[in-house]
């Protein structure tokens, strides 16, 4: 089950602090660039934009030119930027951003993993910067971060009023250098710091193990370009090793490509029933549909998702519920449901623009809202110390159930 990629699009990103996959595909959160070059600005052309006088962008460079204190330093092309960055700012959403032309770079060249980091996925949850998932095996995990950790402070510099991607760009560094975050752990009343080794992350993409009663625990860490070869392998191995139900955790799965997501449903979900709707302010709306043979559709299944479960985790988990009735357990969603747009501008600068929003099979929105659980069941920080799976456990729990009552 190969899929050929058509439509770049990028998968969560937030800003990613991990090694991702290539940019030829469709990536979910943001489309690939698009080259725009502006030739002149009077008030914009044709009165598109009314009650808005350009004027006082370029009065107030002018006046900080001649007035301001360091003017003698200013650096013209720094002012642009910076007005260009608070355009974007100014409509509030995290994930609508300017990027000049060295951060540009840094973001495909990150997106095509030629970085080192600590092996975590950030992004904005309320009005802080947040750990969405810490990638498997990672620097970031083995230190102790979680999903849903808050980012306080990046070696002892506030992030309040910092972007995501002045964040990221303070976390980023040397590979086998130490960062330290400042984070906030819900229920937690004190911040604790978190020192960190930065080095060279690598992506898994899928494990699984048969556990007892012949039940296949399958972990995807990521929807990469390899796992519709790789996921369909690991349910053929453990059917050949007699597995009669499944348990498709998505914990801590940031997201990924659009098409490895509405492929890998497929398994599960009939050909031709709705996996996704993206919808437009326009009001425009594209329906992706599953096209694979389903077949696991009938064996027993539970999903698993956490606060760290996004994008297209929270697409795959999302439908194969509206369409099956699929239980899901754990906690709550991510909630990253919208889609971005790369504009590449003629310097060299990119314009991330939010253009779209994700919607599940029954119409349900999935930005902030995310995947509620079926059986909702948390992991207490004692439990990880212990390394006590509860969420897993449960899941056992109910599918053996689910397997008994359907062989009856």
């Amino acid at each position: 089950m190969i899929v050929k990629f058509k439509k770049p699009l990028l998968a969560t990103l937030i800003i990613v602090l991990i090694v991702a996959a290539g940019i030829n595909g469709y990536f979910i959160g943001t489309r690939n660039p698009r080259t725009i070059i502006v030739k002149g600005i009077d008030n914009i052309e044709g009165g598109k934009i009314k009650n808005a006088d350009f004027g006082t962008v370029w009065q107030t460079l002018d006046l900080l030119k001649k007035h301001h204190l360091k003017a003698d330093k200013i650096d013209n092309q720094e002012l642009v930027y910076g007005a260009a960055a608070g355009v974007a700012a100014s409509l509030k959403d995290p994930y609508t951003v300017f990027l000049k032309p060295e951060d540009s770079k840094r973001f495909t060249d990150d997106i095509r993993g030629k970085f080192g980091g600590i092996g975590a996925e950030i992004g904005i949850r309320g009005e802080f910067i947040s750990i969405i998932a810490p990638l498997e095996g990672s620097p970031a995990e083995k230190a102790g971060i979680m999903a849903g950790d808050k980012i306080l402070a990046v070696n002892a510099s506030t992030t309040i009023n910092m972007t995501l991607n002045d964040t990221v760009k303070k976390i980023r560094g040397p590979r086998g250098s130490k960062v330290t975050l400042t984070i906030l752990r819900n229920g937690d009343e004190k911040t604790r710091d978190i020192t960190i080794t930065r080095g060279i992350i690598k992506i898994p993409t899928i494990k699984w193990e048969m556990k007892e009663g012949k039940i296949a625990h399958v972990q995807l860490f990521n929807f990469n370009e390899i796992a519709p070869k790789v996921f369909p392998k690991v349910f053929n191995e453990a059917l050949r090793a007699g597995a009669k139900g499944f348990i498709l955790d998505l914990r801590n799965n940031p997201g990924g490509f659009l098409e490895v997501a509405v492929s890998l449903t497929g398994i599960f979900v009939e050909s031709g029933k709705t996996v996704v709707i993206e919808e437009f302010s326009s009001g425009k709306r594209n329906t992706f549909t599953a096209k694979g043979q389903a077949a696991l559709k009938d064996f027993p299944l539970v999903i698993l998702i956490n606060k760290g479960s996004a994008s297209a985790s929270e697409i795959m988990a999302g439908a194969i519920r509206d369409n099956n009735g699929t239980t899901i357990i754990g906690e709550n969603s991510f909630g990253k449901g919208t889609v971005q747009e790369l504009k590449k501008l003629s310097d060299g600068s990119t314009l991330k623009i939010t253009i779209a929003r994700w919607l599940l099979p029954n119409g349900s929105v999935i930005e902030k809202n995310g995947i509620k659980p079926d059986v909702e069941v948390k992991i207490t920080e004692e439990d990880a110390e212990n390394k006590k799976d509860t969420q897993l456990e449960k899941a056992l729990e109910i599918l053996q159930k689910e397997m008994q009552n359907k062989s009856q």
